[in-house]
């Protein structure tokens, strides 16, 4: 994995510095600590930071190859997992290559069929390529751009004072001078009511935009032009269950098997739930294959053996049975466990890497957790995305939950907004403005005319799941371990799984009341009915007490700064009635009132060290 930036100047005179080009790309380093290079042509310039899986000695970037009296020009970040299967059909078509590298396969495909290849790859990626007519002083034609299918992989960008900034992460769009840090009401609302979620192709920032997922498109002197290479489509299923669950099976099986290539360690994250002991068990069958033995890693709090908490979300805690898990596969197994104050201390850091206040200790325990794996292995592989394709959310299998008329993850949205000042929050507009917003996701999702009623709401739950809540889950799995430079893959993010379960019927989805059935039955040989059966348990938070204690005192200090955003837009009665009140749920399973003070002196600091301006 690495970290893409350019600046491109083809509407307006001038070339582009290095040092421009240092100032986007740099503040990236992180994503890519092995190599960092660059290419400029005329009228802009390519920055590449690369952190090396494939081919280190080979991969460098950017990279360039010519055919047809054309030079093309790629930085990339991501890895391609059909790429063997790739390469021999480019060889036939005249492909020239040198590398073991997925870039090159990437270029190559560009090459060879344009705009019709990002639909020939397997895997995550976001990457640009310029074309320039060969000759003594060459000439750019145009850059193509490309995103992943689901967003995994980054790409940011925005327009200002006649330069096309592109980056992996928005500080390196917002690095560049020209580019406003600007939030308005939209992106308020945004922050307030939605956060860590953004609406698809935005940001909380005015003028910087997010390339949607599967989506393409051509920059030139013209301007940018997009359109969508692929999407979810809705069908009825012909098969039986038992070719359901087969078909299930067997795609599972080869995702994780695609995504065990590396030339560089690789692990496993392990909590003992049924989505990444799945992940594990084909993982190590695989490597048993090659006589390697797998890396596993379970994550803790500490103190959450004393002080957990039993609730509907998080029956159990996962310690258990992620050592049950290691011990039934034989992997070599590794706990780590967070440290309460270091959890509190990392939430700054936590804010940098997502570039937005985020979700609290959830994030910057990951955070702590990359860098630990990182001391040991480069590459991991998680269990994120089946919930939203396989049905393992209570909106799946509570039909009210969806008729709702905002997002049904945000189990109070007036929470966070309601401490606002009312003249600065204009709370009911956005509301309106963003129930809209949901109402017009529902009507987009894809379903079969005349299909049952649990058919069409299992379709539009996983439509929105994968469309709002996958995407948060994806971008912070992204940026808390590549802050790490720790490149973390997602097999059940594979688009032909979510192509086939969104058209297979939910009552095998749920049989006999059991969320994510079908996935269950189609991995039975793999686990222990104890794990099997498991009900799910999410991503586990801190129960230690000293927490809430650390980060209210963390946020009372914030506060008390004269020149701090939130003091000046908070309702000091609001908030007060807030700290001295009970418990709250306003996002997700996991964010209660300690959460929420994080949250809010993740604001305030993200605001000052953004240097966040409001027209509002």
């Amino acid at each position: 994995m690495c970290s893409i930036a350019g600046i491109l100047r083809m509407r307006t005179p001038g070339g582009v510095t290095e040092e421009e080009l240092n100032r986007v790309g740099g503040c990236m380093k992180h994503r890519g600590p092995d190599q960092s290079d660059s290419y400029f042509f005329q009228g802009g310039g390519f920055q590449h930071n690369r952190l090396a899986v494939m081919d280190v000695e080979n991969g460098r970037q950017p990279m360039t190859a010519e055919y047809g009296g054309t030079r093309y020009t790629i930085v990339y970040n991501g890895e391609i997992y059909n790429a063997d299967e790739l390469k021999a059909g480019l060889l036939i078509a005249g492909a020239e290559l040198r590398t073991r590298c997925d870039t090159e396969i990437v270029l190559w495909a560009y090459i060879l069929y344009g705009e019709r290849s990002p639909s020939m790859l397997n895997g995550i990626f976001a990457y640009a390529i310029l074309e320039e007519e060969i000759g003594e002083f060459p000439v750019p034609k145009r850059v193509f751009f490309c995103r992943d299918r689901f967003g995994i992989k980054p790409l940011y960008y925005a327009e200002c004072g006649g330069d096309f900034v592109f980056a992996s992460e928005v500080k390196g769009v917002l690095a560049h001078p020209t580019v406003p840090r600007v939030i308005d009401r939209m992106g308020l609302w945004q922050l307030f009511y939605l956060s860590p979620v953004t609406l698809e192709g935005t940001t909380v920032f005015r003028d910087v935009h997010a390339f949607p997922p599967a989506t393409a498109g051509y920059y030139d002197e013209k301007g940018l032009r997009t359109f969508r290479y692929w999407s979810l489509r809705a069908e009825p299923f012909r098969g039986t269950r038992e070719d359901a669950i087969g078909m299930t099976g067997a795609l599972v099986r080869d995702a994780i098997r695609r995504q065990l290539v590396s030339d560089v360690p690789l692990s496993v994250f392990l909590s003992g739930g049924l989505d990444s002991s799945v992940v594990a068990a084909v993982s190590a069958e695989r490597m048993a294959e090659e006589g390697r033995v797998l890396s596993t890693y379970s994550f803790e709090y500490e103190g959450n053996r004393e002080n957990f908490r039993v609730s509907l979300f998080q029956p159990q805690g996962d310690d258990a049975f992620a050592l049950l898990v290691a011990s039934r596969l034989g992997t070599d197994h590794t706990v780590l466990t967070a440290p309460t104050q270091q959890i509190a201390e990392l939430l700054y850091d936590a804010m940098r890497a997502r570039d937005l206040p985020g979700q609290a200790d959830i994030d910057s325990s990951l955070v702590y957790f990359c860098r630990q794996v990182k001391e040991k292995h480069t590459v991991a592989l998680s269990g994120e995305c089946s919930d939203e394709i396989f049905g393992g959310y209570p909106w799946f299998y509570r039909p009210e939950m969806l008729q709702r008329d905002f997002f049904p993850w945000l189990h109070d949205p007036r929470v966070r907004i309601g401490l606002l000042r009312n003249e600065i929050a204009e709370a009911e507009a956005g509301y309106r403005v963003l129930s809209e917003v949901y109402r017009r996701s529902i009507e987009e999702a894809p379903v079969v005319e005349g299909e049952g009623e649990s058919m069409r709401c299992s379709r539009i739950a996983s439509y929105l799941s994968m469309k709002y809540f996958m995407a948060n889950l994806l971008e912070r799995k992204d940026r808390m371990s590549m802050y790490s430079g720790l490149e973390v893959r997602v097999p059940f993010g594979d688009h032909r799984i979510a192509e086939l379960v969104y058209n297979i019927p939910w009552e095998y989805k749920m049989e006999n009341g059991h969320e994510k059935s079908l996935l269950r039955e189609a991995m039975r040989r793999y686990l222990p009915d104890e794990i099997l059966w498991r009900k799910k348990s999410p991503y586990p938070k801190t129960h230690h007490p000293r927490y809430e204690a650390l980060v209210r005192e963390m946020l009372r200090c914030r506060l008390e700064r004269k020149d701090g955003v939130l003091s000046e837009m908070i309702d000091p009665d609001r908030l007060a009635d807030l700290l001295d009140g009970g418990n709250l749920t306003w996002f997700g399973q996991l964010m209660s009132r300690p959460q929420l003070f994080a949250w809010l002196y993740q604001f305030d600091a993200f605001c000052e060290a953004y240097d966040v301006s409001f027209a509002l």
